[in-house]
């Protein structure tokens, strides 16, 4: 039986960073107020090259400071959420690891439904929500240094208890709040949307994002070393406590700023990194990059199909769970038969 030749890492990343680019582009036309393509090279080439204007003259508003900002937040969120997984499936030597491990996304959800209590303004609750994040992943760290024990273990350990006071807190707020206006925002925040993404959304989430992605891209190849163990590491001259620490804050940053911006969406951290080490082979050289435009096309896929399956928007949150547990488990039961 013939073995089927694999392309190379290099050629692979290629492949998927010209699919995120015309997914990017097929993204414009999508929505209640049309935009063709050809449309959307004429604005651009007027923009660019002062070459004649549409003549719709709600055009450039529409692509500039509806579409475009809602595009650019999706491909940063979907390739923050997976670089973070890709990270803590490293730093944990765990394929189940995802980027809620260490409670982000409770100690966000947290943060937001107390903000909305709060009656904060939109751009308080995204802050509120970023700092309550990594506020709870900073507890679950102090608390794991605090015991005794293997640090991978009771840092994990410490991330699930810190994870579960915040979820009883996030479920005492949606109890108290006004069942009229408070709980309905509270629950449409934690399934998770893109809808009325604009520049100030996006602005929140870049430096972060741009900060803890380049601390992974940094530290990949010592992330592939950690996968060997922690003996084999320090053999090469990575030191495993430092290493681990990088990348818990860089992951912490980036989960930290994609929920604190689009909400709750789960399951695009574990699975995005799956796919593309099948993709690009198992080397964090290639497959951290790999998940950074696998996740932004694939969140951007989503939040197209959820803004213009329905004539109601659909929170993305539940179209990721939808796609991402199924394909999760074909994944498990794929894995099962090879061994």
């Amino acid at each position: 039986m013939k073995t089927r030749k694999k392309l190379p890492p290099g050629v692979i990343l290629g492949i998927l960073g010209g699919a995120l680019l015309l997914v990017i582009l097929f993204s414009f036309p999508l929505g209640r107020y049309p935009v063709s393509v050809p449309q959307l090279m004429q604005q651009l080439m007027s923009d660019l090259f002062g070459t004649p204007a549409p003549a719709d003259e709600n055009l450039a508003r529409v692509i500039y400071r509806i579409r475009l900002p809602r595009i650019l937040l999706a491909v940063l969120a979907g390739g923050s959420l997976s670089a973070a997984g890709a990270a803590y499936q490293g730093v944990f030597q765990n394929p189940m690891a995802s980027p809620d491990l260490l409670g982000a996304s409770s100690g966000a959800s947290f943060g937001a439904a107390l903000g909305i209590i709060l009656g904060l303004p939109s751009g308080g609750v995204t802050g509120l929500a970023f700092f309550m994040s990594l506020l709870t992943v900073l507890a679950a760290w102090l608390v794991s240094r605090a015991s005794k024990g293997s640090r991978v273990m009771t840092l994990v350990l410490s991330g699930m208890m810190v994870s579960s006071l915040f979820t009883a807190g996030t479920s005492y707020l949606k109890l108290v709040a006004d069942p009229e206006d408070q709980l309905q925002e509270i629950t449409y925040w934690l399934m998770g949307s893109l809808s009325g993404a604009d520049w100030g959304d996006f602005r929140t989430a870049l430096l972060p994002a741009a900060i803890g992605i380049t601390i992974l891209l940094l530290l990949r190849w010592r992330l592939g070393v950690l996968t060997l163990g922690d003996e084999e590491a320090e053999a090469l001259g990575v030191k495993p406590e430092r290493v681990r620490a990088a990348a818990v804050l860089a992951a912490t940053l980036l989960t930290a700023a994609a929920i604190a911006s689009c909400g709750t969406i789960g399951w695009v951290g574990l699975i995005i990194p799956h796919l593309a080490g099948r993709l690009t082979g198992q080397s964090y050289r290639y497959r951290l990059t790999g998940s950074i435009l696998l996740g932004g096309a694939f969140l951007l896929a989503a939040d197209n199909i959820a803004r213009s399956a329905l004539p109601v928007e659909i929170p993305i949150g539940i179209l990721t769970a939808f796609a991402g547990a199924p394909f999760f488990l074909w994944l498990m039961v794929k894995g099962g038969r090879k061994g």
